[in-house]
């Protein structure tokens, strides 16, 4: 998950996000034969998996130099009798499964970065690589999707169609889902749907996630003048200008973190305040000068999908009308990214499944965008193919252990491990036949 640090401060207070919230789909539990097969491998491997999930904890490696952890991952998907394809986009991966039926095609997507970090490991299976880390539980990711993985093979001839596995690198760059297509991945595989996950801060046994956009889209917005000796009220005029583009008062209990978990405006209220909201964030303003220009950059976020779109028009109108109207040069963003987005009916579908294999009360349906800065580049995929991506409890507060990414005292409880090898193995069975 790769996070904006400027704007991270609310992210490391919501550990107990999800607590109490109100779950989504049927209260009655309905498992076919099928999905008691998953549990019963899911059980068997379990401990295997908590294994090579600590050896890659033990050995992580940084965006672009995941060489050690693909070639792990290539060989376990070898040795499920799976297709493997490497070297895509950098240290990419990706394993196919094909039941040699007719069938929908699925594809799963883990990412397999660490980060670097100074901060020290919390667990006893420590990090061998100096100020390297998985302080992002991207092995926990990984590991999950190799339990898929086996999971599948295992009900192979129980099932139709093609699952395809794709492991990404330099997730934390936000730059290995684009090289993987770049590099021709959707002509190697063509999967109809694609699904993912992240460890988040909630219960282990339980997942979230929304349809469409389940984190605000951020922008570096620009504006450049000619360099004059009117620089300092420009500066002044510009910093209000673009400040007044916010519609979130400063008092609300919008910027209050506590809020985002609260039941009846958080998050996973029907009535979140953390919705239709467009903020701007004083502490990112900063001025560059050269001898022919100056420039005023600052971070804008909104949840509102192409409300950003209308934001450089609003402002060069209001400048034209001013008196700085003959110095302006150009407005631009000079950083934006795509954004996830969920799609509508396979999210809807998917929480249901789930919820009527394992439980109503192991899925929380949100309402509101996360306004922290985080994002994910699974969008590039989601960008190619219709999908659904998910967080996932890792924390387990009786024991102390909060799964909140990038937080010092980052760790997860493994029994997440099982948690997620269950739910994705049976939703992806689920998606297949039907």
């Amino acid at each position: 998950m790769t996070s904006n640090k400027k704007i991270t401060k609310l992210a490391l207070t919501i550990q107990f996000l999800f607590l109490g919230f109100v779950s989504c789909g049927q209260n009655t539990k309905v498992i076919p034969s099928i999905h008691n097969n998953v549990q019963e491998q899911t059980d068997k491997i379990f401990d295997s998996l908590i294994t090579i999930r600590r050896d890659f904890h033990m050995n992580p490696e940084v965006s672009g130099k995941e060489k050690r952890t693909s070639e792990k991952i290539a060989q376990y998907l070898l040795d499920l009798g799976l297709e493997v394809k490497t070297g895509i986009g950098g240290y990419g991966v990706v394993g196919i499964l094909n039941t040699g039926k007719k069938g929908k095609r699925i594809a799963w997507r883990a990412d397999i970065d660490a980060m670097p970090s100074d901060i020290p490991d919390v667990v006893d299976f420590k990090s061998k690589n100096e100020e390297v880390r998985h302080i992002c539980g991207h092995d926990v990711n990984t590991t999950i999707a190799l339990g898929i993985a086996n999971v599948m093979a295992s009900q192979r001839e129980k099932l139709t169609g093609t699952v395809y596995f794709i492991f990404q690198p330099s997730e934390e760059t936000y730059t290995g889902a684009k090289a993987m297509i770049d590099d021709g991945l959707f002509d190697m595989i063509n999967p109809d749907e694609i699904y993912g996950l992240h460890i988040a801060p909630m219960p282990t046994t339980m997942i979230s996630t929304k349809p469409e956009w389940m984190f605000a889209d951020y922008k570096i917005i620009k504006l450049s003048y000619q360099n004059s000796s009117e620089n300092e009220s420009i500066v002044e005029y510009s910093k209000e200008l673009i400040s007044n583009l916010q519609n979130i008062e400063p008092e609300s209990k919008f910027w209050d973190p506590r809020s985002l978990l609260d039941p009846n405006i958080g998050l996973a209220s029907p009535n979140t305040i953390f919705k239709n909201y467009l903020t701007v964030h004083p502490e990112s303003f900063k001025v560059e000068k050269t001898d022919k220009e100056i420039s005023i950059k600052a971070f804008v976020g909104s949840s509102v999908m192409k409300q950003l779109d209308s934001v450089i028009p609003q402002l060069k109108q209001k400048i034209n009308k001013s008196k700085y109207a003959k110095k302006l040069i150009d407005i631009e963003y000079s950083f934006e990214r795509t954004n996830l987005y969920n799609d509508i009916d396979l999210t809807k579908n998917s929480l249901n499944n789930i919820s009527k294999i394992y439980g109503a009360e192991s899925t929380v349906l949100m309402y509101g965008e996360m306004p922290d800065g985080r994002g994910d580049d699974f969008a590039y995929f989601q960008e190619h193919v219709p999908g659904v991506y998910f967080y996932l409890g890792g924390s387990n507060f009786e024991k102390g252990i909060f799964s909140m990414p990038h937080a010092p005292n980052f760790q997860v409880d493994e029994n997440c491990i099982k948690t997620g090898v269950n739910y994705f193995s049976s939703l992806i069975i689920e998606r297949l036949v039907n």
